[in-house]
C-alpha cells in the first residue's frame, strides 16, 4: 500500500512555498519571438512557473489523480514511461528505473524513494513543491549531466518564498507539519517540516494482499535556508531525513503453506548546497555540493551501508544573440567507485529559425579504470507555420554500459494546446550478462517507438487534459538471457488520459486519470544439463487498464482572521474500476509453481484536511486550472 496520504498535502501544498523570481540571464533558454528557433531539446519535456500556456508546471505534474505525491509517478502519464505498479522508479523507453536519475540543482540524488519492499512501490522522499522548475527529458540529454543511460529528471529548486507560512496536514495514515520564515528584507529565510506515517490502522481497514506484521511506518524531517547574494545570486541549503520500517509475511512460494517473512528498515541522510551567482556582465558560475548515507538492515541478518558525495561547478558565459557557453566539472564518490567528469556546452543560432546546441563529455571510472568521450548535439529548425523540428543525437554511460540515441521530433505550441510527435532508436553496448560464475559486459539491445502528446487547455472551458500514446519496440541481451528478449518491464502499446475541472464558484477540483497498457512479457530462467540458461517458462500478462480520481475542496477556515489561509479537504480513489492488473510473476526456486504479482490492495482511498497560515495561493491554483 503507498502512502497515498500524502496526495492531497501535495496538490495544496503550493501554499506553502510562493517565490520571488530573480533573472537568470545565462543558463536560462532565451525569450522566444516569432520565426526564432529554440533548442528544447528532443526527447525533453519541460515544466516551470516561467512555462505558461500547454506546458506542464510543478503543480500540473502532481495533481495527475492517482500519482501519490510522487513527481515520478505522475510523470508515467506522460510517453515514454511505462505503468510499472509494482516498483517505484521511471522506467522510460525500454530502460530499467536504474537508467533514469534524478538531479536536484545539477546534483544526483541518489536515493529519491524510500528503501525498497519486494512487490510494493515505495513513496518519494522529497515535496514535489520543493522544485520551481521540472525537465524530464526522456532521451538526448545535456552534457552537463551523466550516468543515466536512457532518461534524466532535471529538477531545481525553488529561491525565496513570498512571506512567511505555516502549514499542517492530517490524514488517517499521515499528518504533517512546517513552516518557512522570510527574513524582514526579504533577501534570505529558512524553514523546517516534520511528517509521519504509519499505514498500519489503514492497513486493518483496507485488506492488503501482504500480512503486515509491522508498519509501513515513515518519518521525514528536513530543513532548508536560502540566502540572496547580490541582486541575482543565491545560496541555497537543503538537507532530508527519512526513516522507514515494514515488516510483512507473505505466503512461502518455494514450501507451499508455509509463510516467509521480510522486515527493513531503512534511514536516509540527504544534504545538497547549491550557489548560484552572476560574475560581472556576461559570466555566471553555477556551484553545488551534495551528499548521502543510506543505512538499511534487512531481517537484521544484512546491513547495508552506503555514502555517496558529488562537487560540481558549472560556468557559463552569453554572447550576444542569445548564444551562449557552458563548461564544468564534477566528482562523484560512492562506496565503490569514485567518477571525474568535465564537459562543455554550447548554443549557437546559425540563423533566424535554426538553432544547434552541442556538447561533450568526458568522463573517468577509477574503479574500472576506464575513460569514456559523449559526444552530444540538438538541432532546432522553426517552421514558418508556427511549428518546430528537433533532432538530437548522443552517446550516454552507465558504469561500463553505453546506449546510443537518435531522436526527431515535431512539436507546435500555442493558444494554450501543444502538439508533439516523436521517433526515436536507442541501442545498448556491453550490458551486463551473468552466469553462475561471472558477469562480461558484452550484452546488447535495442529500443525504438513512436510517441505522441496532446496537450490542450482552451478547447473546454476550466478543462484541462492531456492525452498519450507510446508505441515501444525492445529486446535485450542482458543478466540471465540466453537471447535478446523483451525485458519484463516494457510492453508494446501505452495510452493515458489526465483530467482537471476546476469549478470556479465551488472552489472545488476534480482530477481522473486512465492508464491502459498492453501485456507484459515474463519469463522463468533454468539451467539446462549443459550449464547454459534456459527459458523453463514464458508468457505476457493480461492488459492493464486503471482508472484514478481525486477530489479537492478550497477555503478559508478564518476569513476574519489577520493571517491569511489556505485549507482544503481532499478525497481519492485509486483504480475506480476494481480491475485485477497483473505485473508478472514469482517463481518457486524449481520453477514448478508461480503466484501472481498484483496491486497490494484492489482500490486504495486517502482523504484528509490540509491548511496553511500566511499565504492564500487559491487565486494561484484557480489560473493553474482555468
Amino acid at each position: 500500500m503507498r502512502v497515498v496520504s500524502f496526495v492531497f498535502a501535495m496538490i495544496l501544498g503550493a501554499a506553502t512555498y510562493g517565490q520571488k523570481r530573480s533573472e537568470d540571464t545565462v543558463l536560462q533558454k532565451p525569450p522566444q519571438t516569432l520565426g526564432e528557433a529554440v533548442v528544447t531539446g528532443a526527447g525533453s519535456f519541460v515544466a516551470s512557473d516561467k512555462a505558461k500556456g500547454a506546458s506542464l508546471s510543478p503543480i500540473d505534474a502532481v495533481t495527475v489523480a492517482g500519482n501519490g505525491g510522487d513527481l515520478a509517478n505522475a510523470l508515467r502519464f506522460l510517453p515514454g514511461a511505462q505503468q510499472i505498479g509494482e516498483k517505484e522508479g521511471l522506467f522510460v523507453r525500454g530502460g530499467t528505473s536504474e537508467e533514469t536519475k534524478q538531479f536536484v540543482d545539477g546534483t544526483l540524488l541518489r536515493s529519491p524513494n524510500f528503501a525498497s519492499v519486494p512487490n510494493v512501490p515505495q513513496s518519494a522522499r522529497l515535496n514535489p513543491f520543493l522544485f520551481k522548475g521540472i525537465l524530464f527529458s526522456t532521451g538526448g540529454y545535456s552534457a552537463l549531466y551523466g550516468q543515466a543511460l536512457s532518461s534524466a529528471l532535471i529538477l531545481e529548486t525553488i529561491d525565496l518564498p513570498e512571506e512567511s507560512s505555516v502549514s499542517g496536514h492530517i490524514f488517517p495514515q499521515h499528518m504533517g507539519l512546517g513552516f518557512q520564515q522570510l527574513g524582514k528584507k526579504g533577501n534570505d529565510s529558512y524553514g523546517m517540516n516534520l511528517g509521519y506515517g504509519n499505514l498500519q490502522p489503514y492497513n486493518k481497514i483496507i485488506p492488503q494482499q501482504q500480512d503486515y506484521f509491522h508498519g509501513p511506518e515513515y518519518l521525514t524531517t528536513d530543513a532548508n535556508f536560502r540566502i540572496r547574494t547580490g541582486k541575482e545570486g543565491m545560496l541555497k541549503f537543503y538537507t532530508n531525513y527519512g526513516y522507514s520500517h515494514t515488516g510483512v509475511h507473505a505466503p512461502d512460494i518455494d514450501h507451499p503453506g508455509g509463510t516467509s517473512t521480510f522486515e527493513i528498515r531503512d534511514r536516509n541522510e540527504y544534504a545538497n548546497l547549491s550557489w548560484r551567482q552572476p560574475l560581472g556582465k556576461d559570466w555566471k558560475i553555477d556551484a553545488a555540493v551534495a551528499g548521502n548515507y543510506q543505512h538499511t538492515s534487512i531481517l537484521d541478518s544484512a546491513d547495508i551501508r552506503r555514502h555517496f558525495f558529488q562537487g560540481r561547478t558549472v560556468l557559463a558565459r552569453s554572447f550576444s544573440h542569445f548564444q551562449a557557453l557552458r563548461f564544468g566539472g564534477e566528482y562523484l564518490s560512492d562506496s565503490t567507485d569514485h567518477l571525474t567528469a568535465v564537459f562543455a556546452e554550447g548554443d549557437i543560432y546559425l540563423a533566424r529559425n535554426l538553432a544547434i546546441k552541442a556538447g561533450i563529455r568526458a568522463e573517468h571510472a577509477s574503479l574500472l579504470r576506464s575513460t569514456h568521450l559523449a559526444p552530444r548535439i540538438s538541432l532546432g529548425y522553426r517552421l514558418p507555420e508556427g511549428g518546430q523540428i528537433n533532432m538530437a543525437y548522443g552517446i550516454f554511460y552507465q558504469q561500463h554500459s553505453q546506449a546510443t540515441h537518435w531522436i526527431v521530433n515535431y512539436q507546435k505550441k500555442g493558444h494554450n494546446r501543444l502538439f508533439r510527435i516523436e521517433a526515436y532508436y536507442k541501442s545498448y553496448d556491453r550490458l551486463p550478462v551473468t552466469d553462475s560464475i561471472t558477469t562480461r559486459y558484452d550484452g546488447t539491445g535495442y529500443a525504438k517507438g513512436i510517441e505522441l502528446f496532446w496537450h490542450d487547455k482552451k478547447t473546454f472551458k476550466g478543462l484541462d487534459y492531456w492525452v498519450t500514446y507510446t508505441y515501444l519496440d525492445t529486446k535485450r541481451k542482458w543478466l540471465q538471457y540466453p537471447y535478446q528478449l523483451r525485458p519484463p518491464f516494457a510492453t508494446p502499446h501505452t495510452a493515458s488520459i489526465a483530467l482537471k475541472r476546476f469549478f470556479q464558484d465551488l472552489n472545488f477540483s476534480a482530477n481522473m486519470s486512465y492508464a491502459f497498457a498492453t501485456g507484459r512479457p515474463y519469463y522463468y530462467f533454468g539451467t539446462g544439463a549443459d550449464g547454459k540458461t534456459t527459458i523453463g517458462d514464458q508468457g505476457t500478462t493480461k492488459v492493464y487498464s486503471v482508472m484514478n480520481l481525486s477530489f479537492a475542496w478550497l477555503f478559508t477556515m478564518l476569513p476574519k482572521w489577520k493571517r491569511k489561509d489556505f485549507s482544503g479537504i481532499g478525497f481519492g480513489v485509486n483504480n475506480v474500476l476494481g480491475s485485477h492488473p497483473v505485473f508478472g510473476y514469482d517463481y518457486s526456486y524449481d520453477g514448478l509453481r508461480k503466484q501472481p504479482v498484483s496491486l497490494p490492495a484492489i482500490r486504495s482511498y486517502y482523504i484528509g484536511l490540509f491548511m496553511s497560515f500566511g499565504i492564500d495561493r487559491r487565486d494561484d491554483f484557480i489560473d493553474e486550472n482555468l
